[in-house]
């Protein structure tokens, strides 16, 4: 489908319900994912205080927000996690546009979307083109089709992510040793991401199908998750954005009203700035490429 296609359809317009809220940040859109709800490793609690502090005029949720694997193999849900849905809810209901994006987590939404679920501001799909305040047309996906690994060896992927999960258990308990000894947060998976040779051939291998799909086309750039690591930067003559995650980077995106997009992080990890000595600083911008 070409731009020329995609531009026939145009974000729906809000009213000021939606616009502003006394003593919170306001953007024109904000894109969380890889929430996880349904697992010991999502941070609700951050994420409720996040969304407390912010208001929008479309809100998408970027696949990912409910972990259906985890959910399957055994019930956790706490009352933060519940108050996640509650947020978005209340926003849905000030007349922000919610606009959910399935994951392969939650891929058990995928077979509403041919109905064209839609309750209320809140819609289904399994991908959207959005249109900045610029001009620009992203498509906007949560990244698992066109990940080799997840599309064409699912097995290897719930092995992985078994793994994964292993992983975030030794996490607690490493780091809650780590706290008792005044130290701060440190991720053995974050830390394999980064170094670890495969890892990184993998991300950059996603990357790229991603950015040359965005120019087959003829959009403008791409805003996905799915490998949990936030990013925003040129490739291939397209912009690549990516939420990041609400296990253990705790990032989104945000528009402006004028179209400017960054990666914004409301907790600043130790293992993602090594070179800080606070353990914990509110909203930090990362890294804001120009419009591809």
């Amino acid at each position: 489908m070409t731009k020329a296609q995609h531009s026939k359809s145009k974000p729906r317009r809000t009213t000021g319900a939606a616009r502003r809220e006394q003593g919170k940040t306001h953007y024109r859109t904000i894109w969380i994912s890889d929430v996880h709800l349904g697992t010991a490793g999502c941070q609700a609690a951050h994420l409720v205080d996040f969304l407390k502090n912010h208001t929008c005029d479309k809100l998408y949720l970027v696949g990912d927000i409910i972990d259906g694997w985890k959910l399957r193999s055994g019930w956790y849900w706490p009352q933060e996690h519940t108050n996640v849905v509650r947020k978005i809810l209340t926003k849905a209901k000030r007349e922000t546009q919610v606009i959910y994006v399935t994951g392969n987590h939650d891929e058990f939404l995928r077979k509403f979307v041919d109905y064209k679920l839609e309750i209320g501001n809140i819609r289904l799909v399994n991908e959207d083109v959005h249109e900045t305040a610029d001009g620009r047309q992203l498509l906007v996906v949560h990244g698992d089709f066109f990940d080799v690994i997840t599309r064409y060896h699912k097995w290897i992927a719930i092995a992985g992510d078994a793994l994964y999960e292993g992983t975030m258990h030794f996490n607690l308990w490493f780091n809650r040793t780590r706290a008792k000894l005044g130290m701060g947060y440190w991720s053995l998976s974050a830390f394999a991401k980064q170094h670890v040779k495969t890892a990184v051939n993998i991300v950059s291998t996603f990357e790229d199908s991603l950015a040359r799909e965005c120019r087959r086309r003829e959009l403008d750039g791409v805003v996905c998750g799915h490998i949990h690591h936030a990013e925003a930067r040129p490739m291939h003559g397209v912009t690549y954005y990516n939420c990041g995650d609400w296990v253990e980077s705790c990032t989104a995106l945000v528009e402006d009203m004028n179209g400017r997009i960054e990666v914004v992080r409301w907790v600043e990890l130790d293992h993602l700035n090594q070179d800080r000595s606070s353990k914990v600083t509110p909203l930090t911008k990362v890294r804001t490429p120009s419009a591809a």
